[in-house]
């Protein structure tokens, strides 16, 4: 596994966007849009901190999480990978911060992550998910729920 550098001035009300695919600028310049529309009932305005370093070029979710596994008040990390830059919707990949050790036991970590440790979500879900698992209001599991239910397996704003 490579090393990327470790993720650096994030506010902690600002949901964090790592860029992994390089190969579409305007692809990119579009998600980075979508992700700074307001969003909610109420148009709350985007709070978004941008990894766009082609250091992170093709980073896996792996790499990505021991990048940001020091920011304890990090609950989900959004990734802009190649299929988010080739899809229409955009969708990026949300993933977990969660780990097993985290856990009480190895059934508390396998009901947390019963639909997986990732799911796809459309940028306007991002902030969505962002705000409600930052003031616990949801668990990631409610969220990766919603997406598995969908006939495209993407988490879609309320």
């Amino acid at each position: 596994m490579r090393a990327v550098t470790a993720v650096t001035g994030r506010d902690e009300f600002d949901a964090l966007v790592v860029r992994t695919d390089y190969h579409d600028d305007q692809a990119w310049l579009d998600v980075a849009a979508a992700l700074m529309e307001p969003w909610g009932d109420r148009q709350h305005e985007a709070h978004v901190h941008f990894i766009n370093d082609p250091a992170w070029a093709g980073a896996t979710v792996d790499e990505v999480l021991t990048a940001v596994c020091a920011d304890e008040n990090l609950a989900v990390v959004f990734l802009a990978d190649r299929i988010t830059m080739q899809a229409d919707s955009h969708a990026l990949l949300a993933v977990t911060t969660l780990t097993r050790e985290e856990c009480v036991d190895d059934e508390d970590y396998e009901q947390l992550t019963e639909f997986g440790r990732e799911f796809r979500t459309t940028p306007a879900g991002v902030h969505d998910v962002y705000a409600n698992l930052s003031i616990g209001n949801l668990g990631f599991e409610e969220y990766a729920a919603w997406a598995h239910d969908d006939p495209e397996g993407i988490y879609r704003s309320f």
